[in-house]
């Protein structure tokens, strides 16, 4: 007889994608989602900008279509971004009514303009963050359903492989012992991995447990070089990076280097209004250029109508003035930061994974949706869409025996006192290799010596102990991934630069990059 599971379905993270994939699985059996921390503070912490958006129902599909390919630079697969678009107005439809149904009232559509969308299609939430709306929606949503339960903070360190399939998942329990959870499918929804840089908008959970559990498990990664890095966040010594909506740029706003001169007019046509990728390597280049010890540049407010802008963007308006900036009045000091991931395990439509019994959705994934460039507004669509597939699909696993019995792993606590390894100034040196060697602008021997750096740092974390030696792990991973994949794309495009290979390759590289174990490929 096949082993009875501790539940039927495992999905690790509770953000938007994970709790989304969670309500859709509630319908076939028992689901437990795992958070590695309080879902309030993730709630707190969610990576959405105030205004990001996505298609509203009204919009034109062949428009956001058109845009979302055009945007991903060659490389979107079309069949996965036309589900995004046609699936997208019945997504949120439910959303809205699930948001009316809890009586939140908080969610709402108007339409403005993003960036390098051709026309506006954005949703807002009433005085909120568009994301943590949604994952306020979600959690009600969710815990209303007596089928899922949810562990928070507990720590998913390992992936249970047994003969070649997915038989459950290893944690570290809010006590420290540690455990095996069998299940018949695995959906990993942790989200991004911004904290691999210096500089990110991305929360502290953001540590790329997701893509380095896959890997370590024996999943194929794909087009781990493409990371998206916001121009404008707000940069102060002591301060969390606060991204600055594009659409300050939108309204006016203007860029000054440190000798208080504009300077995106001799990188680009459109000056502040050429697309991100293109500000953020300008904004760093000018930043090289500078003698400054600790260089920055500047966003420009000053010659805006002040009541508009603390009307339009009282969000931004009040963080900024928590850390004694005017923005209405003074220039906003800032330097390019880390967002958003294009890579990650690659899956099918369906959230599939190369690994049978393992899914993926949200950002941990990589269907291709985006190529190598992510359109403004689009990551919600993705995390919404892709993982109500993603649940529908795993259901079928309840049809099929479960692999034998996974072995259990003794339990042994871990300490929260001193560490065996000094593991924050670990991930600090991971953090100013990736920067330094594997960020905004790249070249063949920086990529190498990040990878020789990151193997050093592999050494000395082979056996964590911790959670957070887990995490420090997993940056190493996701890091050695993402400098081993960009190295061998010689080419420039969508949000991967060399100056070594400036100009797109489509004769040899209009391809995906893909990882599993020490090999890489194109296809």
């Amino acid at each position: 007889m096949p082993a009875s599971p501790d539940t039927d379905f495992v999905v690790i993270g509770a953000g938007i994608a994970g709790l989304r994939a969670a309500i859709e699985l509630a319908a076939a059996g028992r689901v437990l989602v795992l958070s590695k921390q309080e879902i309030t503070d993730f709630a707190r912490e969610t990576n959405a900008r105030p205004t990001d958006g996505v298609l509203s129902d009204e919009d034109e599909i062949s428009l956001h279509l058109q845009d979302t390919l055009e945007v991903g630079d060659g490389l979107s697969n079309p069949e996965a971004a036309k589900v995004l678009v046609e699936e997208a107005p019945e997504r949120i439809a439910e959303l809205i009514a699930w948001a009316t149904k809890a009586d939140r009232g908080g969610i709402k559509l108007t339409f403005e303009g993003a960036g390098v969308h051709s026309r506006n299609r954005t949703l807002h939430a009433n005085g909120a963050s568009t994301g943590r709306e949604i994952l306020r929606t979600l959690c009600t949503r969710a815990r209303s359903l007596p089928e899922i339960s949810v562990r928070e903070c507990e720590f998913s360190s390992e992936l249970d492989v047994i003969d070649g399939r997915i038989a459950g998942v290893r944690v570290f329990d809010h006590d420290g012992q540690v455990h095996t959870i069998q299940a018949s499918a695995v959906l990993l929804a942790t989200g991004g991995l911004g904290q691999l840089y210096l500089n990110t908008t991305n929360p502290a959970t953001s540590t790329g447990d997701g893509v380095a559990l896959a890997y370590r498990g024996g999943a194929e990664i794909m087009d781990m070089e493409f990371v998206q890095f916001h121009p404008t966040a707000l940069y102060l010594k002591k301060a969390p990076r606060l991204l600055l909506s594009e659409a300050l740029l939108e309204k006016g706003a203007h860029l000054l280097n440190m000798e208080m001169t504009r300077f995106m007019p001799k990188y680009h046509p459109m000056g502040e209004l050429a697309p991100h990728h293109v500000l953020a390597r300008a904004i760093m280049h000018e930043l090289d250029r500078s003698r400054a010890k600790d260089p920055v540049v500047y966003l420009d407010l000053t010659d805006l109508d002040a009541q508009q802008i603390r009307r339009r963007f009282p969000r931004i308006y009040a963080a900024c003035m928590q850390c004694n900036i005017d923005i209405a009045s003074e220039f906003i000091p800032l330097q390019p930061a880390a967002h958003f991931s294009m890579g990650g395990v690659r899956t099918n439509l369906e959230g599939q994974t190369s690994l049978p019994g393992l899914y993926a959705a949200g950002e941990t994934a990589a269907n291709g949706v985006h190529g190598a460039n992510r359109l403004a507004g689009n990551s919600l669509l993705e995390a919404l869409v892709f993982a109500a597939r993603a649940g529908r699909k795993m259901c079928d696993t309840l049809r099929r025996p479960m692999a034998k019995a996974s072995r259990r792993f003794s339990a042994r606590a871990y300490s929260n006192g001193p560490l065996p390894l000094p593991v924050e100034q670990i991930i600090g040196q991971i953090r100013q290799l990736m920067w330094k060697h594997a960020g905004i602008v790249r070249t063949g021997s920086s990529l190498e010596q990040a990878i020789r750096g990151l193997e050093e740092i592999g050494r000395q974390i082979s056996y964590p102990h911790n959670r957070r030696e887990c995490e420090a792990r997993n940056l190493q991973t996701a890091g050695l991934l993402i400098a081993r994949s960009a190295l061998a794309r010689e080419e420039s495009r969508g949000s991967h630069y060399r100056t070594d290979f400036p100009d797109r390759n489509d004769m040899k590289l209009r391809r995906h990059s893909l990882v599993a174990g020490d090999k890489i490929r194109f296809e």
